[in-house]
């Protein structure tokens, strides 16, 4: 019954920025871990970066430490990922997720998911 759209997507040259958005319900989506997750052609969904409910933890994944930032919107119901210095293997789907509060970070993990955006990073 949580329903994510994410938006932001796009074609951006390497080295440049995005900024992905990812809105829900205000009434339950503070009570959920988010996290951004991307698949490329042929790849598994893999985990980008995560933050607790609450805030006071975020993960990255290797491949993204120091260049993406998520964050979590004043209005409680929006989840941001900033992409600096994007790399043309960034490029793939790019989705929302929540979750309960645990402690893990698979796609199992997670009971939302949004629709997907697009992002491409040329060379």
């Amino acid at each position: 019954q949580v329903q994510l759209v994410e938006s932001g997507g796009g074609l951006v040259q390497a080295g440049g920025s995005l900024r992905l958005s990812c809105a829900g319900p205000r009434q339950s989506f503070y009570s959920y871990d988010m996290g951004w997750f991307r698949q490329a052609p042929g790849q598994e969904r893999d985990i980008v970066a995560a933050v607790r409910w609450n805030g006071a933890r975020t993960y990255y994944v290797d491949s993204v430490k120091g260049r993406f930032t998520i964050s979590r919107g004043n209005a409680k119901n929006t989840v941001y990922l900033q992409m600096n210095g994007l790399k043309p293997e960034d490029t793939a789907v790019y989705y929302c997720a929540a979750k309960k509060p645990s402690n893990t970070l698979t796609t199992l993990d997670y009971d939302y998911w949004g629709q997907g955006t697009q992002v491409t990073v040329s060379s």
